[in-house]
């Protein structure tokens, strides 16, 4: 099942079902087991990294080696090593208050965290690596098994992937299927006990239509165009800095990357001119700097210079942050510079599609509720990102604007806090994992309701009905 082969309906069907019958087998799985299945997908990552990181380079063409040992490598380690150091008290049972008048005679209610059984995950291309382990440490804390479908359009990982996890875990444990578009739809049909999928909103839908068939709930993270919103008390020279950083990082393939920035009226020369600095710093030559990614492939770098050429072609003024004056027609790669898209239209595509990828449009506003306004006029997005120091407007846009999550004075870092559920809300997700959160979404939370030794009989609960119920039961019947 590990193999660079297509994997048919049928071998995915059998792995499942020697999944389920294992988990069934091995109940209730233990606090050890929990542990060390942690500690080996810890080994898988560690073992493995070097070998992770070429793989992804190879997979975009160029990938920068230090940021996929930051993005995929070290920001995987941490929430598998939190999982374990917090997972004993996550198991705990949960204590539930008794409903009255059971609760005066001795009744007990509690929660208790049980494996859900098999949970599938569909991994994405961008982050192949930080977005399958991530989850594994909820699902595997909680006692899960798993099957994993990574992208086809990171094949060498995908590969990689699929043999280091057989060198640690048995395939009842963990499974890695590979295979193109048809695994994939084969993939999200099967009858899970949850379904994880990350990527794209248009391809979720056809994943949610295809787990329905099956009733297997899932859990989306998806994308759109999240906000940067730039006020006129914002630290110019940092904001910029930490924008283009995120908006750079990964060459802007990142479901949480600044898809617009909203400037003040009269700011924008200042902000071009800033952020032109911030990228000189961050990368002083693109095409062959080591730490500039490559877009994935011809696909999405044709779909990028589409964008450009769509903006030009309706009125926009596209500037390209290119601080050595390099050639990109002549390169062995997809990289793409940076750029700006100045008085952005409504009717271009690079306002009407997640960009993914390193062009920022940039809109003016006059009056601070113009992008309140505008951001609810939108579908709700993954993240919002503020910069600025005036209370009155991060209050305004935390308490009127509704997304996944926010990033106050700088972007996307909000992701990184493991005790900080991640999730996005309509069109950018539904559900949430990290941390306790993670845990509570891989498993299921069983109620359970110890009746009193009391005999409820005599309390005049049961029929004969006579005055004495009547009486406890007006007593209820009170505003």
């Amino acid at each position: 099942m590990t193999t660079s082969t297509e994997c048919s309906r049928e071998e995915m069907l059998a792995l499942l079902d020697a999944q389920r019958a294992a988990a069934l087998a091995d109940a209730p799985v233990s606090l050890a087991l929990r542990k060390d299945r942690l500690r080996r997908a810890v080994t898988v990552l560690l073992d493995n990294a070097d070998d992770f990181c070429e793989a992804l380079r190879e997979d975009f063409g160029h990938r920068s080696v230090h940021q996929s040992l930051f993005t995929d490598i070290a920001s995987s380690l941490e929430p598998l090593k939190a999982a374990q150091k917090h997972l004993a008290r996550w198991m705990r049972p949960e204590r539930r208050k008794a409903s009255m008048p059971f609760a005066l005679f001795g009744a007990k209610a509690r929660i208790e965290y049980q494996p859900l059984g098999v949970v599938g995950v569909i991994s994405p291309w961008n982050f192949p690596i930080q977005l399958t382990f991530s989850p594994l440490a909820g699902i595997l804390a909680a006692g899960n098994r798993v099957m994993i479908k990574p992208s086809e359009f990171t094949p060498q990982t995908s590969a990689l992937m699929a043999e280091a996890f057989a060198q640690q875990f048995d395939p009842t444990e963990i499974a890695v299927v590979q295979g193109g578009p048809e695994a994939g739809a084969a993939f999200a049909g099967l009858p899970f006990d949850h379904l994880l999928f990350t990527g794209a909103t248009n391809v979720a839908r056809h994943v949610m239509r295809a787990a329905s068939d099956n009733l297997v709930p899932v859990t989306l993270e998806l994308g759109g165009k999240s906000p940067v919103v730039l006020s006129d008390s914002a630290k110019l020279e940092q904001a910029t800095r930490r924008l283009m950083m995120g908006k750079t990082l990964n060459a802007g393939q990142i479901c949480l990357a600044p898809d617009y920035v909203m400037v003040p009226e009269g700011q924008v020369d200042a902000f071009v001119e800033a952020s032109t600095a911030a990228v000189g710093r961050l990368y002083p030559t693109l095409l062959d700097n080591p730490d500039y990614t490559s877009i994935v492939n011809q696909r999405h770098f044709d779909r990028l210079q589409g964008y450009l050429e769509d903006a030009r072609e309706k009125g926009a003024t596209v500037l390209e942050i290119n601080p050595a004056g390099e050639d990109f027609r002549q390169q062995p790669h997809h990289k793409i510079a940076p750029h700006l898209i100045l008085n952005p239209t409504e009717d271009m595509a690079v306002m009407q599609e997640e960009i993914f990828g390193p062009l920022l449009p940039v809109k003016t506003y006059r009056a601070f509720d113009e992008t309140i306004d505008y951001v609810n006029a939108h579908p709700r997005p993954l993240g919002l990102y503020y910069f600025g120091e005036k209370a009155e407007e991060e209050r305004a846009l935390l308490d009127r604007t509704t997304s996944g999550g926010v990033t106050l004075n700088d972007v996307i870092m909000h992701v990184s806090q493991e005790d900080l559920p991640f999730g996005g809300v309509g069109p950018s997700g539904m559900g949430a994992y990290h941390g306790y959160e993670g845990f509570k979404t891989f498993s299921h939370g069983k109620s359970i309701y110890r009746q009193s030794r009391l005999d409820m009989h005599s309390l005049g609960l049961a029929p004969p009905w006579g005055d004495k119920f009547l009486r406890l039961l007006k007593g209820q019947l009170k505003p």
